[in-house]
This record gives structure tokens, C-alpha cells and sequence, in this order.
């Protein structure tokens, strides 16, 4: 029996100490969990999700609209699109275009500034009738002495045959007002002898057309059209 005793306790000691020092910590219970946690504080319990939502698609994304274009320079292109203004004076006899031009060369337009050729129908004429007969051109050539005297340069001598030979012709317009404007003038200058008539003709006549124009120079051209009866400004003919 002391033997069976001796036998029983050495077994017991035997397996704490096996269970104490020599099993793996795998089957050791944690004595103290709570202890080694890391920050307990700042944890937080998340509500759970149910078990469809794992399996729910995600929506699909919005199409992203294309972006909007960026406006356009606005005043650049008003300026681009609108053409530069041309404005036209007129209309003049060929032998009247190169004194409107010397009106407008103060303005210096340079390149700006060309002619439109046109032929005109004339309704109306200012007019000298023949004179000094039994020989109307020396009558002719006498009254061209004394329009030169009053500084008129703006007449020619009818030499073709016809009634009217021997006319001194100071001009034909289109329609009867811009030939009394024409005789008003000549009036103010001394001319007693002249006088409006209707001619069927067709002349040729010079249009200035002006290009580029802006707000002073328009002015400028006003002034000048004022100066010189019967004359029109307007924008360029199509």
C-alpha cells in the first residue's frame, strides 16, 4: 500500500507539472484578457447590415454630363462677322469726280477710298440757252468767259447738232429738285442767265464710295455732301 501512495502522488505531480510547463499554449485559457486589449476606449459597436443588403447591386452611376461649352469671345466676334461700314457720294460727271475727290483728301483715306462708275439717266438739266445770234457760238464762247469770271468751272459747250447747239450745259441730274438746288447755287454766284430744263440723256457718273468708315469720318462726309448741291451720300449699292 506505501508503495501504491508513493506511486499515486508522483503521477500527480508529475501531470501538474506536464499541464503547468509542457502543454501547448493553444490550450492555455487567457488568465487575463481584458488586460492586453489596446485602447478599449475608442472602440465602437457598428449596427450590422441585414443579410440582403450584402447581396443588393449598387446603383448605377449618373451619367456625367458633358461640359459646357465656354462662351465665346462676344465683342470679338460681332467684330469679326459685322463688315466695315462703306459709304458712297455722288453721283458726278467724270469732269466733277476729281474735284470731290480734292474735297476728301484732307481725310487721307488712302486705300479706303475708290470710285463706282455708273451711267445715269438724266431727267433734268441747268442750262444756258444759245445765244448771240446770227453766230450763237461766239455767243457760246463769251458767256463761258464770264462763267469763268465767277469762278464756275463746272460747265461744257454743246457742239452737237440739234436745238440745243451751243448750249452751255452747267449740269444734268436725275430728278428736277436736284437740279434746282444746282440753280439755287449758281444764282448765289451771279449766274442770271441759266435755267432748268427736262433732257432725257444718259450720262456716265462716278460714285466716291468710302470704306472703313467710322463715326468721324461719317461726319466728315456730311460736311463735305452739304457743300456740294445736289449731291447724295448713302451706303455703298449692293
Amino acid at each position: 500500500m506505501r508503495a501504491l501512495f508513493l506511486f499515486l502522488l508522483l503521477a500527480n505531480v508529475a501531470f501538474f507539472a506536464w499541464a503547468r510547463y509542457l502543454s501547448p499554449q493553444e490550450a492555455v485559457a487567457d488568465p487575463a484578457p481584458l488586460g492586453r486589449q489596446i485602447s478599449p476606449e475608442k472602440l465602437r459597436v457598428l449596427p450590422g447590415e441585414p443579410p440582403t443588403a450584402a447581396l443588393k447591386p449598387a446603383p448605377a452611376a449618373a451619367p456625367t454630363p458633358p461640359p459646357a461649352p465656354a462662351p465665346a469671345p462676344v465683342a470679338a466676334a460681332l467684330a469679326l462677322a459685322a463688315p466695315a461700314p462703306c459709304m458712297e457720294w455722288g453721283s458726278f460727271t467724270l469732269a466733277d469726280a476729281p474735284r470731290a475727290e480734292k474735297a476728301l483728301e484732307p481725310l487721307a483715306l488712302g486705300p479706303r477710298l475708290a470710285q463706282r462708275r455708273t451711267e445715269e439717266t438724266a431727267g433734268f438739266w441747268v442750262f444756258i440757252p444759245p445765244q448771240g445770234a446770227p453766230n450763237p457760238r461766239q455767243g457760246a464762247l463769251r458767256k463761258a468767259q464770264e462763267l469763268r469770271a465767277l469762278n464756275i468751272e463746272d460747265y461744257f459747250i454743246v457742239s452737237e447738232d440739234g436745238p440745243n447747239r451751243w448750249a452751255i450745259s452747267l449740269g444734268v441730274f436725275r430728278n428736277e429738285d436736284a437740279a434746282q438746288a444746282r440753280l439755287a447755287a449758281l444764282r448765289q454766284q451771279g449766274v442770271r442767265s441759266a435755267q432748268v430744263g427736262a433732257r432725257e440723256t444718259v450720262v456716265p457718273k462716278v460714285w466716291l464710295q468710302v470704306k472703313g468708315v467710322d463715326a468721324p469720318i461719317e461726319a466728315r462726309l456730311k460736311d463735305a455732301a452739304r457743300q456740294v448741291e445736289g449731291s447724295e451720300l448713302r451706303a455703298c449699292a449692293g
